[in-house]
């Protein structure tokens, strides 16, 4: 199968340029930025040509399993077909479905939803019902009292390509500050004496669990060359922790200290899109756009809107100042070298032909068409 595309802006490692593209048996098979119309090929008119996305981190489809506070979706199918077609339409052909092992305050959902969404996203991707290449990033949260015995379960999955450690342990990392975590539990409604219950359970907890599972999963996951990502890192001691360890990405460290440590130490740093979309962190932490200016940003994640990781891209190039290639990959070149993909992420002859067509709406790009491995899917 053969797909040409002509008078299309090419945007690639090193550059943009217009021209027109071959692909053939589901990889790029050529590449002409002669000027001048290629006859019988689809005409982009000028549109971009991007890489498909490359997505680390996305928690999306815990909201398609549970749409609702203590509603769990019937169909595991559903909800991650549901997911697939959201993340699609936003451009990202390549995404690690970030599934939380062990609860901190879930109630026990996360734990049962879990071994449902890893079946669910095998099951439907070996029956071709996916969009995107979905593959898996088991998130740990350390503290949690069965996340090893969890994690254990999972941890041969051929799907699994990435694991990042977690602590959302209050009064550190993410929630160093108090009122900030104090506010994202108004809803609970509880009393002083009920928080303050909490918060000690909590503390216990970290106490009890922290160390001695972060290091048996680290002990699990090395052997099995399982990518490795730090969570929240705060202060510089965090980061030399997790370089102590191998791990060599810095996902959405909260201070600017930490970020410039991690950029000292060679990890890769990776902030969430919504942050740059949205002016700022929700909870208070470190500035994508600050860092970015700085030159401390590699990658972008969509984290919690998957329609955020392109938009975020093009604002790195339109409000911070990054050139436009250097931007786009930020969400496809250089995920796709951290993350160990050889064949996607670059508009080259002989890549995965993983590729969106993009439209600038003043300022907002829109997604108009997706190709995975040269098929169109949205």
């Amino acid at each position: 199968m053969e797909t040409n595309i002509t008078n299309a802006r090419i945007v690639g490692r090193d550059g943009i340029a217009t021209g027109s593209l071959s692909i053939r048996d589901g990889v790029i098979a050529a590449i002409d930025d002669s000027a001048g119309t290629l006859p019988g090929a689809l005409d982009f008119e000028g549109d971009f040509l991007l890489p498909g996305l490359i997505e680390m981190h996305t928690d999306n489809l815990e909201k398609h399993f549970s749409p609702r506070p203590g509603v769990m979706w019937p169909s595991p199918k559903a909800a991650v077909i549901a997911h697939d077609l959201q993340v699609a339409g936003a451009g990202i052909t390549t995404v690690f479905d970030a599934v939380s092992v062990g609860d901190y305050d879930s109630g026990g959902e996360r734990r049962r939803m879990l071994a449902d969404a890893v079946w669910a996203i095998g099951t439907c991707a070996g029956q071709g019902l996916l969009r995107a290449d979905h593959l898996i990033h088991l998130r740990c949260e350390v503290s949690d009292a069965g996340v090893v015995e969890i994690f254990e379960q999972f941890a041969d999955h051929p799907l699994l390509r990435l694991v990042s450690l977690m602590d959302h342990t209050p009064g550190q990392r993410q929630w160093a500050e108090m009122s900030k975590y104090r506010l994202f539990y108004r809803s609970k409604n509880w009393t002083e004496a009920e928080f303050q219950a909490h918060l000690d359970s909590r503390i216990d907890s970290q106490h009890r669990y922290a160390r001695l599972h972060r290091d048996r999963i680290l002990e699990l996951a090395r052997p099995r060359a399982l990518r490795l990502a730090s969570h929240d890192d705060t202060t510089e001691d965090h980061i030399a922790e997790a370089v102590a360890a191998g791990i060599t990405i810095s996902e959405f460290p909260t201070t600017l200290h930490a970020a410039q440590a991690a950029r000292q130490a060679g990890m890769q740093v990776i902030m969430g899109a919504p942050n740059l979309v949205r002016g700022g962190s929700h909870s208070g932490n470190a500035s994508a756009a600050e860092l970015a200016g700085q030159g401390l940003l590699d990658g972008l994640s969509s984290d919690y809107v998957p329609a955020s990781l392109l938009h975020a891209a093009f604002l790195l190039h339109g409000a911070v100042g990054v050139p436009l290639h250097g931007a786009i990959a930020t969400v496809t070149a250089n995920m796709a070298d951290m993350l160990g993909l050889p064949d996607r992420g670059v508009i080259e002859p002989g890549r995965r032909a993983d590729l969106i067509r993009v439209r600038l709406d003043g300022d907002l790009p829109v997604v108009l068409t997706v190709w995975r491995e040269g098929r169109r899917v949205v």
